[in-house]
């Protein structure tokens, strides 16, 4: 069984996916197809995720992050969102809803703050805070069980095609994850 808490990443990448901004009813469902997660370095930090069917039709993300290090101020988080119509590797394009490159502060303080805790923090032991972030960020295994984004943050509307986003955190291990999602049209 793979460790669990890729799912705030996860629900950071589909948010990231997205703008986080958006408001509204969600007009399209997704289907996450995979994730492939990485680190250059498990004894700083050890990432693993899955893909893991919860019903007919359904699908959750599950992870474990065993957090070893303190981020620095160096520490950059950055996420590239592509899409394709047909699924194809060569088919990807580069998307608008990508996160530029920013320090781990800044990030915890919009985006994590505003879209992967409002979308994986019930179903995570991912840390949560009121306020502005203050780092350090706590060393421990985080854990995500059967995470479903819920949509807060997403645009009500999204090109049908899969999406495939780059979730990277750099220095002073480097580290992340690559999902991928199918998103349709949702019949009303």
């Amino acid at each position: 069984m793979l460790p669990r808490l890729l799912l705030p990443i996860i629900g950071g990448v589909l948010i990231l996916l997205i703008v986080d901004q958006c408001n509204g009813k969600r007009k399209w469902d997704y289907e996450p197809l995979s994730i492939e997660t990485y680190t250059t370095d498990e004894t700083k930090l050890k990432i693993a995720a899955k893909v893991e069917r919860v019903g007919r039709g359904e699908y959750a993300l599950s992870g474990n992050i065993e957090f070893k290090y303190t981020p620095e101020d160096n520490t950059m988080v950055e996420a590239m969102a592509y899409r394709s119509t047909s699924g194809d590797e060569n088919d990807y394009k580069i998307m608008p809803f990508s996160i530029p490159k920013q320090p781990y502060v800044e990030f915890m303080n919009s985006h994590y703050k505003n879209v992967v805790l409002p979308n994986l923090g019930d179903c995570s032991n991912l840390i949560k805070f009121d306020g502005k972030f203050e780092p350090p960020w706590p060393q421990d295994t985080y854990v995500l069980e059967k995470c479903v984004a819920n949509s807060d943050g997403f645009p009500d509307m999204v090109p049908e095609g899969y999406y495939k986003v780059n979730f990277t955190l750099t220095n002073p291990v480097d580290w992340g994850f690559i999902l991928i999602v199918k998103i349709t049209t949702k019949l009303v």
